[in-house]
């Protein structure tokens, strides 16, 4: 009697053994995690976007969030990575305005995520590459730093503009002498106005063309790329 219960303990062990090693995942086998399809984005890829609100030296701070969204579908092996109207968001790393004496206005954004029209997100590393949007404006450095273009000759112009109103109003006082006198001291409220006033901040406004260069690989899952927005329904 006790030889077959012994038998039959040990056939209920094989067969608790047995079903834990069928269900237990075989380490070779491929997991359904790396089976996912996947899309990737190259480094260096440049996207063209839309600047969604306007931004300025003049009142920016560092750290502000930036929103665009991007101008056109791109591409990879015949299949839409990033489809248009996809939202980029970013943020200022940095911000200078334009000196008295010198030193120019200057912005640096960082774009750090990207948000597919059904919300699948996406992080990213990119920078500024071009700014073919925006007027007096250029490229400073790799980073993607945009800079306003030099006003030195506003200033000068500036200058020369009083200098010569002051040489009028002399020599209309005190004849030829007097110009001399008028023009010199023209010329020095010329340079003080240049002096006290700021040079020209970056200014961006809402639709402003820019070109986004991404810094590092980016991989997405093909199965929620998507060209379509989702609406979520809420029966509260």
């Amino acid at each position: 009697m006790k030889i077959r219960s012994a038998s039959i303990w040990v056939a209920l062990l094989s067969g608790i053994a047995f079903a834990q090693s069928s269900l237990a995942p075989d380490p070779a086998a491929p997991s359904v995690e790396s089976a996912k399809p996947t899309l990737t984005i190259p480094a260096g890829t440049r996207v063209p976007l839309t600047l969604k609100q306007a931004i300025s030296t003049k009142t920016a701070r560092d750290g502000d969030p930036v929103y665009a969204e991007t101008a056109f579908p791109f591409v990879v092996n015949e299949r839409v990575v990033i489809p248009a109207g996809t939202y980029i968001q970013g943020k200022i790393e940095r911000v200078q305005r334009g000196g008295h004496v010198k030193g120019r206005a200057e912005v640096l954004i960082h774009f750090t995520s990207m948000i597919y029209p059904n919300g699948y997100t996406v992080m990213l590393g990119g920078s500024v590459e071009n700014t073919p949007g925006a007027e007096k404006t250029s490229m400073k450095d790799s980073e993607g730093t945009i800079r306003q273009d030099s006003d030195a000759g506003k200033k000068a112009e500036t200058a020369a503009g009083t200098a010569t109103t002051g040489a009028v109003i002399g020599a209309i006082t005190n004849g030829a002498k007097g110009a001399g006198i008028g023009a010199g001291i023209g010329g020095v409220a010329g340079l003080a106005i240049g002096m006290l006033s700021r040079g020209a901040d970056v200014r961006l406004e809402p639709g402003t063309s820019i070109e986004m260069e991404i810094q590092r690989e980016v991989t997405v899952d093909a199965s929620r790329v998507s060209s379509r927005r989702e609406v979520v329904v809420r029966n509260d």
